[in-house]
């Protein structure tokens, strides 16, 4: 067999991220791969205690931005490890607000908020597409979800000439100098045969609305657009969220491809590589048979923004989903029994304590983006810290606890790396690992990892791949790191139930 290319999971990646426009894009695009992989949609409010089962592949999503998957060992018990990997599927952007519909001297504008602590001045002069969910009343009168994804340039940030303020930094006020524009106010007139403003008069004999309608909220020709490629009627729109995206493709650079130049790597390079590691974990059709724990991911919306939501991961989605699954009686049957009347229950630790014990043998990789040295600004970097693009996942470490690594984390994740075996010829035995620590003088952000760790008492390590331009509209990674990264979380998931109990810790 010809070897594979390592660069084969970097450019799947690219189709995942240009597919991927928001989060609830990324939960879409990570559905199918699942989907494709035999995993099973399961539902919040229904009862698991039947419906997984040893061997089974799962998953379920809340709000439709949030997404969690797992597959269950045919050796697992009550009480027993489950090995996960978190990510977060949102990124910072600019959202339009509730009422957009703005204009002035002659062009049409388009209000925006700002989502996330983004690198905004890498918004002005792009090429912007607008994507997301709309709400859309049917034929029956009800009101479905519709995602929705405009692949054309329609709005730009435009920046001041240099000839009119030579300003030594570009500095621009968020609410007054960051609107788009999305047209001319004439070009609009021609289009609605000749009326005489877009402010017309509101019509009194429509039906009452407790709000606006959206074509009085919203430039009527942008509800339209957003109609159209939701398949509905403009009027059938009742309301939506939708943000800006940059329309140009993520895409492999470099003289030799050893960059991906894209959006929203942070963090959907990490989402997407937790997904393709819990599916090449589980693509034999024996990789379950001895699996005594269960392996899980969990793809977070709202990390941006401090996580404290309802599908944030300082919600209380993955404790519940701990809960039920650390009780779950399914793989305690009788060899060779597919019936719950032959359930031996005096084989179990305690119901009651179940999930406390799962949680005292648990691991969580929290897997966000990682700083790469930047060589223009080589100074910002602690001197012996310095991660370097396509050398492997990147060990995030903070005294201050801003990330969860400690050095029990640190020797499990070595032996995962040492553990994962090749995948193509070219590969060299293991993944490559690299630490990370920040300047004392210097901020240093965080991630998930502390908050989850916190509420979970799960042993916990942030980690993942290096890249440049952190927040920026466009970002740069390293080609190879996807397909490291797939390697280290394949390996974590086939290998922690063996070392979790060499690593002693009370």
């Amino acid at each position: 067999m010809a070897p594979i290319n390592i660069k084969t999971a970097a450019n799947d990646f690219l189709s995942f991220v240009n597919a991927s426009p928001t989060p609830f894009h990324a939960v879409r695009s990570v559905k199918e791969r699942l989907t494709s992989a035999g995993f099973k949609e399961i539902k919040e409010r229904a009862s698991w205690s039947s419906t997984c089962v040893p061997g089974g592949k799962y998953f379920l999503t809340r709000n439709g931005s949030t997404i969690v998957a797992f597959a269950i060992g045919k050796k697992w018990r009550p009480g027993n490890p489950v090995s996960m990997i978190g990510a977060h599927t949102d990124s910072p952007c600019l959202r339009i607000k509730p009422v957009s519909k703005k204009q002035g001297d002659g062009f049409l504008q388009v209000g925006v908020e700002t989502y996330g602590g983004g690198l905004w001045h890498t918004w002005f002069d792009r090429d912007l597409g607008i994507a997301g969910r709309v709400m859309v009343r049917d034929s029956d009168g009800n009101i479905t979800q519709k995602l929705i994804h405009i692949d054309k340039p329609i709005l730009r940030i435009p920046t001041l000439a240099i000839h009119l303020d030579r300003q030594e930094k570009f500095e621009f006020n968020k609410e007054t100098q960051l609107f788009p524009i999305a047209g001319l106010v004439s070009a609009e007139l021609k289009r609605k045969g000749g009326a005489k403003s877009e402010d017309v008069a509101e019509d009194t004999n429509k039906d009452f609305s407790a709000l606006k309608i959206t074509t009085q909220r919203h430039h009527e020709h942008i509800v339209e657009l957003i109609a159209a490629d939701a398949g509905a009627d403009p009027d059938d729109v009742v309301d939506f969220e939708v943000v800006l995206y940059d329309t140009q493709k993520a895409c492999l650079g470099g003289l030799m491809d050893e960059f991906i130049f894209s959006a929203r790597l942070d963090n959907l390079n990490q989402t997407y590589c937790a997904t393709m590691g819990l599916i090449d974990s589980v693509k034999s059709k024996n990789a379950l048979d001895n699996e005594s724990s269960i392996r899980l991911i969990a793809c977070f919306d709202h990390e941006e923004i401090g996580s404290t939501t309802a599908q944030g991961a300082d919600s209380s989605m993955l404790p519940a989903i701990i809960r039920r699954l650390s009780v779950l009686p399914a793989s305690a049957f009788t060899e060779g029994s597919d019936s719950e009347d032959s359930y031996d229950k005096t084989s179990d630790p305690e119901l009651s304590t179940a999930y406390e014990q799962t949680l005292s043998c648990s691991f969580l990789l929290s897997a966000d983006m990682a700083h790469s040295v930047n060589p223009n600004y080589s100074f910002k970097y602690e001197s012996d810290h310095k991660p370097q693009m396509n050398n492997g996942p990147v060990i995030k470490v903070n005294a201050n606890a801003r990330y969860a690594t400690n050095s029990p984390g640190i020797v499990l994740l070595q032996e995962v790396a040492r553990k994962a075996p090749k995948k193509i010829e070219t590969d060299e035995a293991g993944v490559p690992l690299q630490l990370f620590v920040v300047r004392n003088d210097s901020s240093c952000g965080s991630t998930i990892g502390p908050m989850l760790s916190a509420a979970l008492g799960a042993r916990t390590l942030d980690l993942g791949n290096p890249q440049l331009s952190m927040h920026s509209c466009r970002e740069t990674g390293g080609t190879d790191d996807v397909h490291h990264a797939i390697r280290l979380f394949s390996s974590f998931f086939e290998n922690y139930s063996s070392l979790e109990k060499t690593i002693l810790v009370d």
